[in-house]
C-alpha cells in the first residue's frame, strides 16, 4: 500500500475536519436561537438530513459501481448506521425519544470513529470524504439540536439508549457470526490506534469491557446536564 494514501491522524486534515463538524453546527443554532425562527430550523433541519442520506445512498452507490462491495459488507449494522436513522428521524420530528439516543450514540461512539478513524485512505479520496460528511453529519445534527432546540437528557435517557443499545448489541453479534462482517467492532478490536486497544483480547470479557465503557462515557455525556439540573433545584 502507498503509504501516502494511508489516513493521517490528527493530520491537517484530520484537525480541519473536525473543526467543520464542530463549528458549524454550532454556528447554525446559534442563528435559530438568536432569531426564534421555526422556519429557519426546519430548513436546516432539513439539509442535515438530506445531506447524511444522499452521503450515505451514493457512497453505497459509488462502492457498487466500482465492485468493491459485497452485500455482506453492505448490511447496515455499524452503530454510526443506526445512529444515523436516529438524528435523521429527530431531525425531521423533533421528538425527544429519537433525539436522546441520538445524543449518546452520536457523541460517544461517533465522535470517537470521527477521532479514531478507521481509513486506509487519505484526503481528497472519496471515502474519507464520504466517511467525514456521515461521521460529522451525525455529530453536526446532535450538536445542533442541542443548541437550536435546547436538547437536555434526563437520567431516563441514559437507561433508554443503553436498553437500546442491547438491541444494537444482540442484532450485530448474530449478524457479525452470519457474515464473518466485523461490525460494531464485535468480533475483534479496529486495525487502526483506538481506545479498544486497552480492552481484553479474550472475546467475551472484550464484549463486557465495551458494555461497560458505553456506560461510562454514557454517564460522562449525562454528567454536565445532571449538574446543572442539581444546581437549580430549590433551597430546602
Amino acid at each position: 500500500m502507498n503509504p501516502e494514501s494511508v489516513f493521517r491522524v490528527f493530520g491537517f486534515g484530520h484537525f480541519v475536519a473536525i473543526f467543520l463538524t464542530i463549528s458549524i453546527p454550532v454556528a447554525l443554532g446559534i442563528a435559530v436561537r438568536v432569531t426564534g425562527s421555526p422556519w429557519l430550523d426546519r430548513v436546516i433541519a432539513v439539509c442535515l438530513a438530506l445531506l447524511l442520506a444522499t452521503n450515505y445512498l451514493g457512497y453505497a452507490i459509488y462502492l457498487w459501481r466500482d465492485q468493491r462491495l459485497y452485500w455482506q459488507q453492505a448490511l447496515p449494522f455499524q452503530l454510526c448506521d443506526w445512529a444515523m436513522v436516529t438524528i435523521i428521524v429527530a431531525l425531521l420530528t423533533s421528538r425527544r425519544s429519537w433525539t436522546e439516543v441520538s445524543y449518546f450514540w452520536g457523541i460517544a461512539g461517533t465522535f470517537q470513529a470521527i477521532l479514531t478513524p478507521n481509513l486506509q485512505v487519505n484526503f481528497p479520496d472519496i471515502r474519507a470524504i464520504s466517511f467525514f460528511v456521515g461521521h460529522g453529519g451525525i455529530v453536526a445534527g446532535v450538536i445542533y439540536l442541542l443548541i437550536a432546540r435546547r436538547f437536555c437528557p434526563t437520567l431516563g435517557s441514559v437507561w433508554r439508549t443503553l436498553a437500546w443499545s442491547q438491541v444494537y448489541l444482540v442484532a450485530t453479534l448474530l449478524v457479525d457470526h452470519l457474515t464473518g462482517v466485523n461490525y460494531g467492532f464485535l468480533l475483534h478490536k479496529p486495525v487502526v490506534a483506538s481506545i479498544l486497544d486497552y480492552l481484553s483480547d479474550t472475546r467475551w470479557l472484550y464484549i463486557l469491557e465495551l458494555e461497560g465503557l458505553a456506560l461510562l462515557f454514557f454517564a460522562i455525556l449525562y454528567a454536565p446536564f445532571a449538574l446543572r439540573a442539581w444546581r437549580k433545584r430549590p433551597a430546602s
